[in-house]
Parts: C-alpha cells; sequence; structure tokens
C-alpha cells in the first residue's frame, strides 16, 4: 500500500490490518501508553473544503505519533493562484513525509498521489472518503463483535461516503443494502461491482432496505458544496429519514452511524440520533484511531 485514496485499492488482508493496528492505538491512547511511531515526520494536509473532524483528528494523531502536521489552505498558497497540482506533489514531497487532501475533484487526489514521492492519503474527495469508511468498520467490528453475517444499510444520498461504505462493508463480508432517490444513486462503477458480489441490494425502499439490519446509517442530503440544491433534495429526500418506523424493521440491537455534521430532523429524527449518539460519537472517534494506523502504515520506516 503506498496510498491511501479509495476503499476499491485495498484488499480485505490489507482493510483488516489497518482496523487491528487502529485497535491497538486506541487501546494505547486510552491506557497513556507513548506511540511515537512518528518520531519528527510531517504530514502536509492540503484542504480546499473546510472540516472539523478531518482536520483536527489528523492533526491530533500526527502529535500523538510524535510528528507534526501542517494545514495547507488552497487560499494562502500557491495552488490558489494556479500553481498545478502535479508541481505541487512533487514540491511537498521535498519536505514532507506524507500529505492528506481534502478536495472536490478525486481526480486531484489521484494527480498528486501520481507524481508525490511521499505516501498520499485521501480525506475526502467528491467520489470516495476512505478515512470515514474506515472508522465506520472499526465501530461496527467494536459493537457486533465481527463482520460475518451482518447486515449493513445506508439510507439517503449516494454520495462519496455510501461509494466508500458500499466498497468496504462489501470487502470485509458483509451484505450491504442501499436506499436512495432514483436520481441519486451511487456512482456507476461502484454499483456494478457491488452487484458482481451477490451481497448488494440497492433500493429506492427506505424499509426494504433496513429490513433486519444490524447496522443503520446516514448522512445529510446536501453535502458541502451542494448547498445551492437545498430546497431541491429536500424534496428530493423526503422520507429518506432514520426515524422510529425504520429501527423498528431493522434487528433489536441494531446500532445507528452517522458521519457528521447531522441536521437532525431532516435524515435522522434528534430522538434517533440521541438514543443512538455513543455509537455516532464513538465512530466520530474512531476518525483519530483509524487514521493513525493509516500514517503508520504507511510513513513508519
Amino acid at each position: 500500500m503506498k496510498h491511501f485514496l479509495k476503499m476499491s485499492d485495498l484488499s480485505y488482508d490489507e482493510i483488516i490490518s489497518i482496523l487491528n493496528l487502529a485497535d491497538e492505538l486506541k487501546d494505547k491512547k486510552r491506557k497513556k501508553i507513548p506511540h511515537k511511531y512518528l518520531q519528527d515526520k510531517s504530514l502536509g494536509m492540503i484542504f480546499t473544503k473546510s472540516s472539523t473532524r478531518t482536520r483536527v483528528s489528523f492533526e491530533v494523531g500526527m502529535y500523538e505519533l510524535g510528528g507534526s502536521a501542517l494545514f495547507l489552505s488552497s487560499t494562502n498558497t500557491q495552488m490558489g493562484r494556479g500553481e498545478p497540482i502535479e508541481d505541487t506533489a512533487r514540491v511537498l514531497s521535498r519536505y514532507l513525509d506524507g500529505i492528506v487532501i481534502r478536495t472536490f475533484e478525486h481526480e486531484e487526489a489521484e494527480t498528486l498521489a501520481q507524481y508525490s514521492s511521499v505516501p498520499v492519503i485521501n480525506g475526502l474527495t467528491d467520489y470516495s472518503h476512505p478515512c470515514q469508511t474506515m472508522a465506520d468498520l472499526q465501530t461496527i467490528r467494536e459493537y457486533k463483535g465481527s463482520f460475518e453475517n451482518k447486515k449493513l444499510c445506508f439510507i439517503g444520498d449516494g454520495n462519496n461516503v455510501a461509494n466508500s461504505l458500499i466498497v468496504g462493508g462489501l470487502k470485509v463480508g458483509m451484505d450491504v443494502s442501499i436506499a436512495c432517490p432514483e436520481d441519486y444513486m451511487p456512482d456507476d462503477d461502484v454499483v456494478k461491482w457491488a452487484l458482481s458480489t451477490g451481497r448488494f441490494h440497492l433500493t429506492t425502499d427506505v424499509k426494504e432496505a433496513a429490513e433486519n439490519a444490524d447496522v443503520l446509517y446516514t448522512d445529510v442530503w446536501a453535502s458541502m458544496g451542494m448547498e445551492n440544491e437545498i430546497k431541491e433534495r429536500r424534496v428530493a429526500f423526503e422520507g429518506y429519514q432514520i426515524n422510529d418506523n425504520v429501527t423498528e424493521v431493522a434487528k433489536s440491537n441494531a446500532i445507528v452511524l452517522h458521519c457528521l455534521p447531522a441536521h437532525k430532523e431532516e435524515e435522522i429524527t434528534k430522538k434517533v440520533f440521541e438514543q443512538h449518539a455513543d455509537e455516532i460519537f464513538e465512530q466520530t472517534e474512531n476518525r483519530l484511531h483509524v487514521q493513525k494506523a493509516i500514517m503508520v502504515k504507511l510513513m513508519a520506516d
């Protein structure tokens, strides 16, 4: 594993290895056992999209691993003045030990990796959010013990989170069902691959997707950069909500996850959110642990 760009790049063994290390690092943090695996290493973080969880978890993660992180906003660097991403990659590779990019076009992350001589981590693109999926998988395994014979259901927009979650869930052996409005399905290449596994179900019916699910998952109806579509999406996504009617058809011990931020009473009711807040905020915390594991796998000597 040279870079970490999308879930489809990873094998089952690579996913499990990252999760196992993430569990180990989480345990060390809670027991206050030092784990300076990236002593004196430097991580550059290119952000063209604003962030709370991604930025804080990577910065704290590098500090806890013994290294340092530099926040590189596109508006305050030469990228904002038109420097090509391939030149930026070759410049930063001379200074840094690793690069995180959080941007719109997935092609930018792929190009950065192509021209970089140091590892590149996808902190989010419009196509893929693999760090989030790894945190999701860590959380599911913590609460459910294993992935075997488990059903994961995602309800809402077939966006970057859904794309990565589908691939990640199927790769670790789960059954995956997705309920999306007709015009907001996951990317065609993801759906085509997922259908070939025989363990994927795509529908517009929320209850059909949620039936007997071990895990219910949702995301906002309008992601960052789609603010001009909010009114249109509120109409399209009416009914695509995790509420009591949906949790009733899932398994009685189903967990509920949300990648945050949440728009309560839209994609999830406040009642269901608060009933499952422990799971959701454990999921949020796990961003720190899985990203530390990814950085160690990519950047440690």
